[in-house]
């Protein structure tokens, strides 16, 4: 039975049909189905149930599913144990922020594809936050403070931040100096998020209030600078503003505590080497480029 069947069949069970699955694995929905009738034949029974709204896997299919996956996770294992310094080969699906991922993160990915010329690498850029087992990805590159989960984490830098705001906003509404302070100002969130904050060894959190939210970093900055409130940002986004005068910190006796930026994987005791690649990639690069990360002081 063909590996790439194996993977193929496993990929649309995940995907829910052959449209999703072809755009998951970057290949044509003839050779899915081609694929799938293979294994089927083969097998001589139906595995997936086609639906006007894709594929439903047949009870044959539940059960089959599983010993796929774990079949083809066994033959890359066996891959890397006799190839452990060898060319890396397959495709690689990372999923980063679009705030400064082609800006910051892209250029690691490109140096692997160069170096990796056997490796199809697929990158998709967004600030939403993306279900790697749903969506198929190997991994992906997270900014900021981990919610927990069952993702496997492996942390690769820091990142610094700092509350920012523009010298209109502070003459209008003044600046805040404490963090009790802080609840009567115009917060630019992502979401709902929380704040937190250094003093001295204690963390504060707080609860910040606004009426602007934006999913990207870049959208928040450019809405401070315009005047629409305070924002907690990473440096690598604002350090061209503050350098201009554009936005100035505020609230610096409270100093947020450093994030991170890391590389998440779907659980399992395997790591691929293509991602133990990647990471080591990033590790390096921030050590290559702390100014990067954070340089505003």
């Amino acid at each position: 039975m063909d590996i790439e069947d194996l993977r193929t069949f496993v990929a649309v069970a995940d995907a829910g049909g052959v449209s999703a699955a072809a755009r998951r694995l970057g290949i044509s929905k003839s050779i899915v189905s081609r694929r799938l009738f293979r294994i089927e034949a083969e097998l001589g029974v139906q595995l997936l149930a086609r639906t006007t709204r894709g594929a439903a896997l047949t009870e044959a299919g539940i059960t089959f599913r599983d010993h796929a996956a774990r079949a083809s996770a066994e033959i890359d294992t066996a891959r890397e144990a006799i190839l452990p310094t060898g060319e890396l080969r397959g495709r690689l699906r990372v999923a980063m922020p679009l705030s400064f991922g082609p800006t910051h993160f892209s250029p690691v990915i490109a140096e692997m594809a160069q170096h990796h010329p056997q490796l199809h690498v697929h990158t998709s850029y967004s600030d939403r936050f993306v279900d790697l087992i749903a969506e198929g990805f190997d991994c992906a590159i997270r900014v900021g403070y981990l919610q927990d989960s069952n993702l496997v984490a492996k942390r690769v830098g820091p990142i610094y931040g700092k509350l920012v705001a523009s010298p209109a906003y502070i003459r209008t509404h003044g600046s805040p100096e404490t963090v009790d302070q802080l609840i009567d100002h115009q917060a630019l969130m992502q979401g709902t998020e929380s704040w937190q904050f250094l003093d001295g060894d204690r963390i504060i959190t707080v609860q910040p209030q606004g009426r602007f939210k934006a999913d990207n970093a870049m959208a928040l900055a450019a809405a401070a600078a315009a005047g629409l409130g305070i924002a907690w940002l990473p440096d690598c986004v604002t350090h061209d503003y503050v350098a201009s005068g554009a936005l100035v910190p505020v609230m610096t006796r409270y100093p947020p505590p450093s994030a991170g930026a890391y590389v998440v994987r779907p659980p399992g005791q395997h790591t691929a080497r293509k991602v133990r690649v990647l990471t080591e990639m990033l590790i390096a690069y921030f050590a290559r480029h702390p100014q990067l990360w954070g340089i505003d002081g």
